[in-house]
């Protein structure tokens, strides 16, 4: 991969000369004691302001603080009105918006669409303190606060919807958040290098429309730069004849093909067996209008840009909005050890703010005696949004900064008792595993590096990781160090001596692995490995548990309703838990998430792992909410609330033998008192109450009857 600056190399801007704020200010009070007469930055973020590095506000603002720039933070305004977004004044540079550090809408919503009763993320969980789409909303407030002033947005929510997709709250592809937020930069994915040489480049005083070179940037453009070569993504994946459209990608004229060549400009086309160079190359994605009226263009879209992820050889992406096209820029370079240890030592307070008092948050409570060792995820699971945000290159912090930050947790957090309660990432095992050779790296275009199997290229070395562990246990005042992060049990079983570590040392009587399901129709969509996989773990888990003389104990979690996932499926999953005297008591059911590819799975029926042609495969897609019940209630096929459902489910499909008071039944053939559906209760009681007295049920119905007939019944 290519040099880049270091990211704290830059000259520090004029502002240094303030100094390190104690925390950044959320107030003009606090602003005047700095010394301050304006902010140079201000984020603006939909969850409460925890200094802390897990928060993706304290991290860029502390970064940005650290280039000597003035950062402000406008926690959770009131959206209904701009003057919650001019309590800090005018920003000298620019307004960086944020909806926290989830999607504002998964945040607010559940997978059955219902609205949550809390926000972790929120001070004492009160739900409410944001809008439905922040970005959007943040964004349009803060234009109009202060007009004229660049508006950058970013985090989670922006970088999951920086080209058309699929949501499922609204159910119908949307266009790109840029646009609809009018913001005048993107950026995404983990984004200190973008944020910083943008900062730096406003500073200088260059106009925020000119800044159009930044990797893991989008931005909205009226032409294509004459010195870029435009690739259709049929040439890359053709997705076969199209019918009810006309043939967008026939190399013809530029204006045939649907773009318009600004006047004055001549748009070239790359012939095919030519291989242009990648830095001057941009990928030309369906247009927004024809991957809302074609689901097998989405899905084709879907494929081409998740192929276009690796920052080694990934090429610029444009998308047609309207009279305008969304450029996204290649993504950005992964930080290097050196940078990656300086972010995580900023000088955090790593506590909320104190404009919070002792409000619980619950968001904080989790994490704060919890350490990140390392980014990135290279296992590309198709329902999981962190290849799409972090990517899949394993960024690594080094030993000596992990554990000066769990000295700095023992020695500064209030609360500590000596236990560090996670010491992972995106993973618990991926630290410092990586391709063996950085050339093949560059070139992989593979959408995983552990599906089907683990990559032959791929380093399984998990030596750094213990060492990284039996240091940390020996540090004066730590008790115990726990490891919560999820585990990749297909690379775990890999290395004997990392489990024996794990399992004797690290888990606190439970650890929580994510197997997601059973079946291979399931596993295949989401790219997880077979249940063998997790049968040879648990044998080793079980070994080296009874060797440290505890007895311990794996939970696994599965998702419900994926696609892929028949009926038929659910059920084997269900006769697996039960075999294995499993009862979970908190289930999944699948969520598509902005730009995921089980969620493209899901909008359209096609399957983008592989090429997508109208005759490709079809995927088995759960939409209905009563299948999503039944999916849902296999997994807890205990509950005495879901057998109606499943005893309905289990005769339909021709398995009542499993209906009965056996051993080898699923369900019992009886229902207690008090359970199954309101419905259904309430049926059995009217049942009841008729057999009881159905003379008098008889006249009052027959009354009743007669006084609607005379007018007399008003409906409310």
């Amino acid at each position: 991969m290519q040099n880049v600056p270091n990211i704290f190399s830059y000259r520090q801007y004029w502002a240094k000369r303030f100094g390190t704020a104690p925390v950044l200010p959320m107030s003009r009070e606090e602003m005047e004691i700095l010394g301050w007469d304006s902010c140079d930055i201000i984020i603006v973020t939909g969850d409460a302001y925890v200094d802390h590095p897990s928060f993706g506000m304290a991290l860029i603002g502390r970064l940005l603080e650290a280039q000597g720039f003035r950062v402000g933070i406008i926690s959770q305004p009131d959206w209904r009105e701009k003057t919650a977004f001019q309590s800090l004044g005018k920003p000298n540079l620019f307004f960086g918006i944020t909806a926290g550090n989830m999607d504002s809408m998964v945040n607010r919503y559940t997978s059955d669409r219902r609205i949550r009763s809390n926000d972790a993320y929120t001070a004492n969980a009160e739900a409410g303190k944001r809008p439905d789409r922040s970005v959007v909303v943040y964004a349009q407030r803060a234009r109009e606060a202060y007009k004229g002033v660049p508006v950058i947005i970013g985090g989670i929510e922006a970088s999951l919807r920086r080209i058309a997709h699929y949501d499922y709250w609204s159910d119908k592809v949307r266009r790109s958040i840029l646009p609809d937020s009018k913001a005048d930069l993107l950026v995404y994915g983990n984004a200190e290098r973008a944020i910083v040489e943008i900062a730096h480049r406003l500073a200088k005083g260059e106009a925020v429309n000119t800044i159009t070179d930044v990797r893991g940037t989008a931005f909205m453009t009226q032409s294509v730069p004459d010195d870029f070569v435009i690739i259709d993504s049929t040439d890359i994946d053709q997705p076969g004849r199209l019918e009810h459209h006309a043939n967008p990608y026939a190399h013809k004229s530029a204006c045939e093909n649907g773009i318009a060549a600004p006047a004055g400009q001549k748009v070239h086309f790359q012939p095919k067996r030519e291989k242009p160079d990648r830095n001057k190359t941009v990928i030309r994605l369906p247009s927004y209008d024809q991957v809302v009226n074609d689901k097998v263009l989405y899905a084709h879209a879907s494929r081409v840009f998740h192929l276009e992820t690796n920052p080694g050889n990934a090429r610029a992406l444009m998308q047609q909005h309207g009279k305008r096209y969304l450029w996204v820029n290649p993504p950005p370079l992964p930080l290097s050890t050196e940078e990656l240890d300086r972010v995580y030592e900023l000088p955090y307070t790593r506590r909320p703010h104190p404009a919070y008092g002792d409000a619980k948050l619950p968001a904080w409570e989790m994490i704060r005696f919890s350490i990140n060792i390392m980014r990135g995820c290279f296992g590309g699971c198709t329902f999981c949004s962190i290849t799409e945000h972090e990517g899949r290159i394993i960024q690594n912090r080094s030993e000596d900064s992990i554990i000066r930050e769990i000295e700095t947790i023992r020695d500064s957090v209030p609360g500590f008792t000596g236990n560090i309660s996670d010491l992972g990432g995106p993973t618990a095992n991926m630290y410092k595993l990586k391709c063996r050779s950085e050339k093949i790296e560059s070139a992989c275009r593979r959408l995983s590096c552990v599906y089907p199997d683990v990559c032959k290229n791929m380093g399984t070395n998990h030596k750094p990781l213990i060492h990284l562990y039996r240091r940390a246990r020996k540090l004066p005042g730590i008790k115990r160090i726990f490891i919560a992060s999820g585990l990749r049990y297909d690379l775990a079983i890999r290395s004997p001596e990392y489990v024996k570590e794990l399992v004797s040392h690290h888990v606190g009587g439970y650890l929580k692995i994510a197997p997601e399901h059973t079946e291979q129709g399931p596993l295949s969509k989401m790219m997880k490995p077979g249940i063998g996989n997790y049968d040879r773990f648990k044998k080793m888990f079980d070994k080296y548990s009874a060797q440290a003389g505890k007895e311990q104990y794996l939970i696994p979690y599965f998702i419900s309703a994926h696609p892929g996932t028949t009926d038929e499926d659910m059920l084997q999953l269900a006769l697996w838990l039960k075999r294995n005297n499993f009862r979970p008591d908190q289930v999944q059911a699948f969520l598509p998430t902005p730009l995921a590819i089980a969620s493209a799975m899901y909008h359209t029926g096609k399957n983008p792992l592989r090429r997508v042609t109208r005759q490709s495969e079809t995927v088995t897609v759960v939409r209905g909410a009563k299948q999503r019940r039944l999916h849902k209630a296999f997994l807890r096929y205990h509950d005495a609330g879901n057998w109606p459902l499943l005893r309905e489910a289990l005769r339909k499909m021709g398995r009542e033998d499993l209906i009965g008071n056996g051993k080898r039944h699923l369900l019992p053939a009886w229902q207690p008192a008090a359970t199954g559906s309101k419905k259904e209760r309430a049926a059995k009681s009217l049942e009841k109450s008729g057999k009881r007295n159905s003379g008098a049920m008889t006249k009052a119905r027959r009354k009743k009857t007669v006084r609607r007939k005379s007018g007399r019944i008003s409906h409310h």
